[in-house]
């Protein structure tokens, strides 16, 4: 009998396009969703990103690229990463890959060997795709909680205590999904100060969101003393210049560039060499649309914060940066007799047609943190201001009153 492997069978998903999949069903049969659970951008990339496109595809750039990315490309990134960060990064340290999802499995395969033990330390509440390639790659995840009265940063003296001589690895997550928190100076200065007692841990850096902070500055832990040589510097376009769909990442890292290189000859060869030019456009075109969206994703969040504050058992803490609200719901599932967030999630979405993500899509709940959902604000004022107010009713008529 024919049988899958222990990998395969351990592999996690990213429940966003599980309830996505949920979501569209429920509409394609008649039914009312305003819908928050997609982590997607609700503009379309900038118009000078689609000539760039169109123009690589009329002008026959259709053939393989090099594994690493067209230079153009891999200078760019360079460029950025050198202007954004605050580091020099060489184009000759630059990897492009469809999209940055893939360069956290990388990471893991280059930094960790399989079934030895290797700790990997991410963050909970944190995107699902860390704590699924960690398993499926024989590493034992080590989570650090996202705590919610540090603004869901963590306790410095957490991480020193969970790291090991079988660490490998710290994956650092800011602007962070799902909860919009940001890793501020003061706590990427104590991070540093902690590793530099630990050579051994390489650092992950996703900064997908970087340029989505509204709250202060972007830093990013490269830019420390001794940080850079051991830090993957990771991003993409898919956020910034709302390029989800076109599939383009890029890491930075002079010592695993090679690695990387290596493990997209294996796997898909190379980004596909139209998406390139456009990411060519991205990062060195105008930005006027880039700074537009921003703004726009700022006016959201100030409106479904102060939204999510009057509905009764909610509070919400404004998120610094992204582009979700982690609202915490524990007593909003006590008024209406919901076990927890996920029960709390299935009614808003099948009674109130309000589609979220809960809790525990984003690993297990912090200990003593209460229950949470996540909404994406990347939708319309006019769907903000409904979906609360149908999820505010829906407290309202379904609050159990005492006996």
């Amino acid at each position: 009998m024919t049988q899958l492997s222990q990998r395969a069978q351990s592999l996690g998903t990213e429940n966003a396009f599980v309830v996505l999949a949920e979501v569209n069903k429920l509409i394609r049969e008649g039914h009312d969703i305003i819908s928050f659970c997609i982590g997607q951008p609700d503009f379309h990339t900038p118009k000078n990103i689609q000539d760039a496109g169109i123009k690589a595809i009329q002008t026959g750039k259709h053939g393989y690229t090099p594994s690493a990315g067209i230079p153009e490309l891999r200078q760019a990134a360079a460029d950025y990463f050198t202007r954004t960060r605050g580091v020099k990064v060489d184009a000759d340290d630059v990897v492009v890959g469809a999209g940055a999802k893939p360069f956290i499995g990388y990471t893991i395969q280059s930094v960790t060997d399989f079934g030895a033990g290797d700790e990997v330390i991410y963050p909970v509440p944190g995107f699902p795709i860390y704590e699924s390639q960690i398993k499926a790659n024989g590493a034992v995840g080590v989570p650090l909680y996202l705590r919610e009265d540090r603004n869901f940063s963590f306790d410095p003296q957490e991480l020193a205590d969970k790291i090991t001589p079988r660490t490998k690895l710290l994956i650092l997550n800011s602007p962070q999904n799902p909860t919009g928190g940001i890793l501020t100076a003061q706590d990427l200065e104590a991070i540093a100060d902690i590793l530099r007692k630990h050579p051994q841990v390489w650092v992950f850096a996703d900064e997908i969101y970087g340029q989505l902070v509204y709250d202060g500055e972007f830093k990013s832990i490269a830019a420390l003393p001794g940080m850079q040589e051991r830090t993957i510097l990771s991003d993409g376009c898919s956020k910034t210049w709302a390029m989800t769909g076109w599939r383009l990442g890029f890491t930075a890292n002079k010592k695993l560039a090679p690695y990387f290189t290596n493990w997209i000859t294996n796997t898909e060869s190379c980004a596909s060499h139209i998406t390139q030019w456009a990411g060519v456009e991205a990062l060195n075109g105008p930005q006027d649309d880039a700074r537009h969206m921003r703004e726009v994703f700022l006016s959201r969040r100030n409106l479904i914060v102060g939204l999510l504050n009057q509905v009764p058992g909610v509070t919400c803490k404004s998120p610094g940066g992204a582009f979700y609200a982690w609202p915490n719901v524990t007593e909003a599932c006590r008024l209406t007799g919901c076990a927890d967030s996920e029960v709390l999630r299935k009614r808003l979405l099948l009674e109130a047609g309000v589609a979220v993500l809960a809790d525990i899509h984003f690993g297990p709940r912090v200990p003593g943190d209460g229950q949470h959902i996540r909404f994406s604000y990347a939708a319309s004022d006019e769907a903000i201001k409904a979906g609360i107010a149908r999820m505010a009713d829906f407290i309202q008529k379904n609050t159990i009153t005492a006996a």
